[in-house]
């Protein structure tokens, strides 16, 4: 899995780097290192009012805020990895 994370001025100004740190953490704390790559990416193209805009794989997420991520984390990223 690829998760791209908006650093352009707009989401870096909206928190961007607030939201590289979580998904740096969430990953390591879920053993996911060698299930995702992270990478950063200069505008996306869909910018939000609120929030960091965030890829993963070929989805696109707006608004994603420190408030909405572990929400945003579970539902994207977590989902695909549990065995049902």
């Amino acid at each position: 899995m690829t998760i791209q994370v908006c650093v352009g001025s707009s989401c870096h100004l909206k928190g961007s780097p607030e939201i590289v740190e979580l998904l740096q953490n969430a990953v390591t704390e879920h053993h996911l290192e060698n299930e995702i790559t992270l990478v950063g990416s200069f505008c996306i193209g869909k910018c939000n009012r609120v929030g960091v805009t965030v890829q993963v794989d070929d989805n696109i997420h707006t608004g994603i805020t420190k408030e909405n991520f572990k929400e945003f984390f579970k539902d994207n990223v977590l989902s695909k990895f549990v065995k049902e």
